[in-house]
């Protein structure tokens, strides 16, 4: 009876850990070496979401004021019609006024009546 956890470990079993621990080797620390990367990438998003966040605030902002703005137009525009609308009276003919002449001759003096 053999004692099978003493024997040398197989040619084939070795060469496969030796090659895997030099692919996780090799990926792990070119991945490593790419993390500043991922730190500036996430760095620049929160900044992007930050203006964005403050450019819709501003912009909201900006709209309410419009907003508020043209409904205070449309309230004195209404409220001028209805003044104006129960103040009108009738309109009389426009009367026109002829200018007369006041010397005699060929002179061109003229007056208003």
């Amino acid at each position: 009876m053999g004692d099978d956890s003493n024997q040398p470990l197989t040619s084939p079993t070795m060469n496969t850990y030796t090659e895997a621990v030099k692919e996780f080797t090799k990926n792990a620390t070119a991945f490593i070496e790419q993390l500043p990367l991922l730190t500036k990438a996430r760095g620049a998003y929160e900044q992007a979401m930050r203006a964005s966040t403050e450019m819709r605030k501003v912009l909201d902002t900006s709209d309410e004021n419009l907003r508020t703005l043209m409904t205070q137009l449309e309230k004195t525009i209404n409220l001028q019609e209805l003044k104006f609308g129960a103040d009108k009276k009738p309109a009389e003919p426009a009367k026109v006024e002829t200018m007369k002449r006041t010397g005699e001759g060929g002179g061109r003096d003229y007056r208003w009546p």
